[in-house]
């Protein structure tokens, strides 16, 4: 299989080269235009595209076009290996180039070439600063073709978002481009919106992206009202949980469960009979959260304090991720253990996996300078193939075998040994670490032995681009904390080379092979000399954990002395297994959350497109007429009286005396009956409607979206509940997955049911707010008002109680999808 793959990706190089060859030819003729002429083939290829010319045909020549105006505007002309990165980026790939090869310069070429369709491209990088570097970096080169580029940053108002869609290419991180999707679907009106749909889409750092950030969906929520008493109740009760004794720990997967004597420890510090009954599953829910943040969940190293805030540190890339919270109350858990302000727990409005966000676009690519080893994973949740690029350059870095020690006391005396004696003869040395923690205890150590040194973590993230492209001068000693894909270059200080190069210094291996692959490619770029090299020891986590009882019986075997380290074939085939089964779990988790995700998904494109035709719409007899027939179908349904064999009509015109409708139903068929009722309940929303006038359909169609909007709400609720209880399922030899989806199915049902009910509800009985002077009389009237809606003008008569019998066929949520079908 591997040679298959290896075939495979020559035949693609080769291809490529072929195309190449071509864009090559045309350089000459392109450098021969004036800049007019140059820059007026952008209105020439999008006249033959308006004439049936394909991307692809015009690729030679627009990549010819882009190469020349980069090299006028920005002083680059793009490598024959670039060219290359972009035709697969147009593809639709993932492309791995290596670190240095010029990623940023390589996704012009797709970009210019998809924009030139009239279509919003987009490209989707790690953080703020690096999107607005980039276009502002790449911008001139769009701008000299012809062509608009805007950027996305976090807290832009909306109108700038607007401007920055409106360009031909914006650049965002994805979380914003996520984030502004969800947005875009709580809009009441359709000129708020702001994306302009998905067509292309370019992810920078694919992997760390689409496949590390992918385990944490993107979430809209608001404040709930659970007390923050209650967080700071639990985390001091947790403290007297006893670990072993009273819960068992499991570090593999984090997760952790209550012994039985912790049980009857909880229900005696809570004074409760019985923990696990359905009324007291909060208290269980908050207990089992304030376990999780002591022993999970570490400052300096998951997260920091500032400010009076805690602060969540991306554990791939080291950066702060402001605004972003842990889910389900573990922020505030997190907050009460630390003893700083708790925020309000969250209700959700609006959420969507990374996975399912970028699903979305006809064509998505990828680039990054690991990728290869998660190609399955790609393949299987995005539908693309990797494709590695060659370097411009042979890579002549030297990869030395890890050196492995016994503990992590020796460990870190070898590291500064090693930084201080490449410091002596003043080579650069990248130090990186999996921690914070970690990098502060070295920074420590190398300023007791007077080593000038940056450290780079999330406490030092506004400088990360100034310390980064200083890694490589002499005597530069740098602390990064998982330096991975940092998006700008370390370059070689003069004399550098013949030092040796960059000497990168891995600390711990990490969880993840490619984090360990993207620090060490940041040594060797373009062909200069390089170094690598990962000082380790058993007590680090993926040895202790993973590696476990092989490590020590090889280290008891050996009989290593103090300070002495290893360097063995074994001990790194232990290593590469322990980091698979680390991967293996996080890709586990990943795949529950798509496949959870991905019935969810079904029924938020459901939701979001009913959302979107009531936005594009003016009038809503017919929906709603709709809606009125299957309300009556269900509440006629509901009345059928099994022993009497007959609809219990009484019960029909009780229910219409809701809405002030006096009725003496006269059927005696269902069929009858039904349509007594509809005739009654159509009349009723004609005198509405001729009642409010020209106001009525602006107030029918808020009075629809609030209600989806709220009932969408309270679904996702329940579906972060149901997700908790059919994982429990396993132990019953159910798959969780195939629960979830009946049970999410038939929620579903019972949320369109409800809407409808909530919108008939509203409908039959909204009235006018009267003036002034009647008001008196008119809250006599309408005593049990309960919804204003001013800028409408209008409220709602009768009481809330709506409908909630539900009819032994759900046609409801099938004739919503038949309306509003999936459209990608």
């Amino acid at each position: 299989m591997l040679f298959g793959l290896i075939d495979k990706n020559k035949s693609l190089i080769k291809r490529y080269a072929k195309i190449t060859k071509k864009i090559n030819e045309l350089e000459k003729s392109i450098r021969s235009l004036s800049d007019n002429e140059l820059s007026g083939k952008t209105e020439e290829f999008k006249n033959r595209i308006n004439q049936g010319e394909s991307l692809d045909n015009l690729l030679p020549e627009a990549f010819a076009v882009v190469r020349e105006a980069s090299r006028r505007t920005v002083g680059m002309r793009h490598f024959d290996v670039q060219l290359m990165g972009g035709i697969a980026l147009h593809e639709g790939k993932i492309t791995e180039m290596k670190t240095g090869e010029g990623k940023t310069l390589v996704a012009t070429l797709p970009i210019y070439l998809n924009a030139l369709t009239g279509e919003n491209v987009h490209l989707a990088t790690h953080n703020d600063y690096l999107a607005k570097r980039d276009a502002q970096w790449m911008g001139p080169v769009y701008e000299f073709l012809g062509l608009k580029v805007g950027f996305i940053q976090a807290n832009m108002d909306k109108e700038d978002r607007r401007k920055a869609y409106e360009a031909n290419v914006t650049y965002g991180t994805a979380n914003e481009f996520g984030f502004d999707y969800l947005r875009d679907n709580l809009v009441y009106e359709k000129g708020e919106k702001v994306q302009k749909g998905h067509f292309f889409a370019i992810v920078d750092e694919a992997d760390s992206i689409l496949i590390d950030e992918a385990r944490t969906p993107l979430i809209i929520s608001g404040p709930s009202d659970t007390p923050s008493e209650l967080y700071r109740r639990f985390a001091s009760l947790s403290k007297r949980f006893v670990p072993d004794k009273d819960y068992t720990i499991d570090e593999k997967q984090k997760s952790l469960s209550l012994t039985e004597e912790g049980i009857s420890k909880a229900e005696k510090l809570l004074s409760l009979e019985n923990l696990y009954d359905p009324s007291n599953i909060k208290y269980l829910f908050h207990l089992l959260n304030a376990l999780k943040a002591i022993n999970f969940f570490k400052r300096d190293k998951d997260y920091i304090i500032k400010d009076g805030e805690v602060i969540i540190v991306d554990e791939f890339t080291g950066r702060l991720l402001p605004g972003r919270r842990y889910s389900e109350g573990l922020h505030q858990a997190i907050e009460a253990k630390e003893g700083v302000k708790i925020k309000e727990e969250s209700v959700t409005f609006a959420t969507i996996t990374f996975q399912n966000y970028f699903r979305m676009y006809k064509k998505l690519s990828g680039m990054t300078g690991t990728a290869k080893t998660e190609e399955d994973e790609f393949k299987a949740i995005y539908n693309s193939e990797v494709v590695i690029i060659p370097t411009n350059e042979p890579v002549i870095r030297e990869d030395r075998n890890d050196l492995i020690y016994k503990t992590t006391k020796e460990k870190y005396e070898a590291i500064i040994d090693e930084i201080v004696n490449r410091n002596k003869k003043g080579q650069p040395v990248l130090v990186g670490t999996t921690s914070i923690e970690n990098s502060e205890v070295l920074s420590e150590m190398l300023r007791k032995k007077g080593v000038p040194h940056e450290v780079l973590n999330a406490k030092q993230h506004e400088r990360e681009a100034e310390i980064v492209a200083k890694a490589g001068e002499k005597n530069a000693v740098t602390i990064a904390t998982n330096m991975a894909g940092r998006g700008t270059d370390i370059k070689l200080g003069e004399g550098v080379k013949e030092l040796g190069g960059l000497l990168v210094l891995g600390t711990e291996r990490h969880e993840s092979r490619r984090i360990d692959n993207q620090l060490i490619g940041r040594a060797g770029r373009q062909g200069d000399p390089g170094e690598s090299i990962f000082i380790i020891s058993f007590e680090d986590d993926v040895l202790r954990l993973f590696g476990g009882e092989r490590m020590k019986n090889l280290m008891n075997a050996l009989k290593i002395e103090e300070g002495q380290p290893i360097e063995h074939k074994m001990l790194s085939k232990v290593i590469r297994d322990a980091q698979k089964k680390i991967e293996g779990i996080h890709f586990s988790i990943r795949k529950r959350l798509y496949e959870f995700d991905s019935v969810m998904d079904k029924q938020r494109t459901v939701i979001y497109n009913h959302r979107d035709w009531i936005l594009e719409q003016d009038n809503y007899d017919e929906h709603i007429e709709d809606i009125i027939k299957d309300f009556v179908e269900r509440i006629v349904t509901s009345s059928w009286d099994e022993n009497e064999e007959r609809v219990d009509k009484k019960a029909i015109n009780q229910k219409l005396k809701q809405y002030l409708i006096v009725s003496d139903i006269k059927g005696e068929t269902i069929e009858e009956v039904e349509k007594e009722v509809f005739d009654l309940l159509w009349e009723r929303y004609k005198y509405k409607k001729e009642e409010f006038g020209e106001d009525f359909n602006k107030i029918a169609k808020f009075v629809m979206l609030r209600i989806i909007d709220e009932k969408w709400r309270y679904h996702l609720d329940s579906i972060e509940a149901l997700k908790e209880s059919v994982g429990l399922r396993s132990y019953g030899q159910k798959d969780p997955v195939m629960e979830f989806k009946k049970e999410s199915y038939l929620m579903f049902d019972q949320m369109v049911d409800s809407i409808y009910d909530e919108i008939v509800n509203y409908l039959m009985r909204i009235v006018k707010v009267v003036p002034e002077k009647e008001e008196k009389e008119a809250k006599k009237i309408y005593a049990n008002l309960n919804f204003v809606h001013n800028n409408n003008n209008s409220a709602i008569e009768g009481s809330n109680d709506s409908n909630n019998s539900k009819s032994k066929e759900n046609k409801s949520a099938n004739k919503i999808r038949k309306r509003y079908k999936v459209k990608r």
